[in-house]
């Protein structure tokens, strides 16, 4: 059963997520599960290429993002950038998170790596923007 989301926070992350899901599919990742949840932890994103795992957290803010300004968005309206919102609690506990996941899914690729995307999105223009920061 897919997760439901009800509360603003929810609903820009699950926007977040499937803005990130597209763009990792358009560099040629295919994407093997989303919102993996164990009691350690939550994975938004697996995605596999060229024979490795990747674990992706999304971040995702909501900005002013036009056609004009999209190459130069790096902050939100209140100045916070999303990689900021990576602390080293989140970090310890996607690390839990993949590790069970690697327990219970063996036969999958043996090289992996964490990376983190932020998501800068506008809701009104639904422009976006999505910046990979690799092996958190």
């Amino acid at each position: 059963m897919p997760k439901v989301f009800t509360s603003k926070t929810q609903k820009r992350g699950e926007t977040g997520e499937n803005i990130a899901v597209f763009y990792l599919e358009r560099q040629g990742f295919k994407i093997i599960d989303r919102n993996y949840t164990v009691k350690a932890g939550e994975i938004d994103i697996i995605g596999e290429k060229d024979g490795k795992l990747y674990f992706f957290e999304v971040k995702a803010v909501t900005t002013t993002v036009t056609r004009e300004n999209i190459s130069r968005v790096t902050r939100t309206i209140t100045g916070i950038r999303p990689e900021e919102n990576m602390h080293d609690k989140k970090l310890a506990r996607l690390y839990r998170a993949v590790e069970i996941y690697r327990i219970e899914h063996p036969t999958k690729a043996q090289y992996w790596q964490i990376d983190l995307l932020c998501v800068y999105f506008d809701p009104d223009t639904k422009n976006a923007k999505v910046t990979r920061i690799e092996n958190v």
